[in-house]
């Protein structure tokens, strides 16, 4: 029979519990808040080290094994290729920006009159002409008249600035953080996989497995094809001498990583360049802009995984939930995160109908009846 003492020493034992785990979800949550905003940074880090993990491989075993020398390297030349465009592509911009306001102070700026063709242009021909023609007739006026616009524009532009100088800043945290992950990959690795037979028993080896192949996939088929598209928009911009062409690569970047052709950004500019160039040049430029936007049609398959069918629905709301939810360095961060939601999700229904062939087979046979 249960006595009151029982009852009490449940009670007690009860609540002592109760307050244990209250502590230990009071600790986590507490840490989870101090880590929170670094999360984002280790995340990439981690996606950088997974993806260059077979790079990293076959530069210690030319170096002799050295690991440590590997991804110093690695560290190094990611910062350079963030850094170096960086900072050209605001130099010139400052430089651009300080010789327009010199200009505009002593009058000395001067607006070539549009092309007649402009006014030929779909939806916005005739409004583009009309703007641009009283631009080039009377400067003063026509910046007069748009002045709050410009305002807002200016504002927007320096907190476009600020993020941009705050998510380079965020990259080169997270490159130097994935050297360090590269050099310890390898108890990363049996980590994961300790954790995850922990949690999930025996599907945990592979769902580590797929999570890794799945990073690989979506790093080079997407963000590695938008670079590449990127790159060579910003050539060909750079060719054809159109203003701020680091700034519309960037642009560019952004609309193949979230899925969208970047026509959207180089066909208005091919227009522009009709209007200023010769024909035969600017139909070249306009060829070119047509390929470079298309190219994922091929490239993709040549890097993204076999079997790897992600939707693009997925990464666009990957990239656009993550860019608004932690700004530049969630646009990456997001895609591959989503991406890897989707692809664990699905192994993961797909093996419980595999567990299941018994509810398989009555389904079967009442489709069949």
């Amino acid at each position: 029979m249960n006595t009151a003492a029982d009852d009490k020493n449940f009670q007690k034992n009860a609540m002592a519990s109760f307050i244990q785990i209250g502590a230990l979800l009071f600790l986590l949550v507490w840490c989870f808040r101090i880590l929170a905003p670094f999360l984002n940074i280790v995340m990439w880090a981690m996606i950088i080290a997974v993806a260059l993990y077979p790079a990293h491989q076959l530069l210690t075993g030319k170096l002799g094994g050295r690991e440590k020398m590997s991804a110093t390297l690695f560290v190094l030349a990611g910062i350079a290729i963030l850094v170096v465009p960086t900072y050209l592509t605001a130099e010139s911009s400052a430089t651009a920006l300080g010789t327009l306001g010199t200009n505009l102070k002593e009058g000395t700026v001067s607006v070539s009159p549009p092309d007649a063709s402009v006014a030929d242009w779909p939806v916005i021909g005739e409004r583009v002409y009309e703007g641009w023609t009283n631009a080039a007739s009377d400067l003063e006026a026509t910046l007069t008249k748009f002045q709050p616009q410009l305002t807002a524009i200016g504002q927007g532009l320096l907190r476009l600035a600020g993020s941009l100088a705050i998510g380079v800043l965020q990259f080169v945290v997270s490159v130097i953080i994935a050297g360090v992950f590269l050099v310890s990959a390898e108890g990363g690795y049996k980590t994961a996989l300790s954790l995850s037979s922990s949690l999930l028993g025996s599907r945990g080896n592979s769902l580590v497995n797929l999570s890794i192949e799945t990073i690989r996939s979506v790093a080079k088929g997407v963000l590695g094809v938008a670079i590449i598209q990127a790159l060579l928009a910003g050539v060909g911009l750079t060719v054809m001498g159109v203003p701020a062409a680091g700034l519309w690569a960037g642009v560019v970047l952004i609309l193949a990583i979230i899925q969208l052709p970047p026509l959207i950004v180089l066909g208005p500019i091919a227009f522009w360049v009709f209007s200023v160039a010769d024909p035969v040049p600017a139909t070249i430029f306009a060829a070119y802009a047509f390929i470079v936007s298309i190219s994922d049609a091929f490239l993709k398959p040549m890097f993204l995984g076999r079997g790897m069918e992600i939707p693009m629905l997925v990464i666009l709301l990957g990239a656009i939930g993550g860019a608004i939810l932690s700004g530049i360095i969630g646009l990456f961060v997001g895609a591959v995160v989503l991406a890897l939601g989707y692809e664990i999700l699905k192994a993961w229904m797909e093996t419980d109908e595999l567990n299941n062939p018994k509810q398989l087979n009555t389904d079967t046979a009442e489709d069949a009846s």
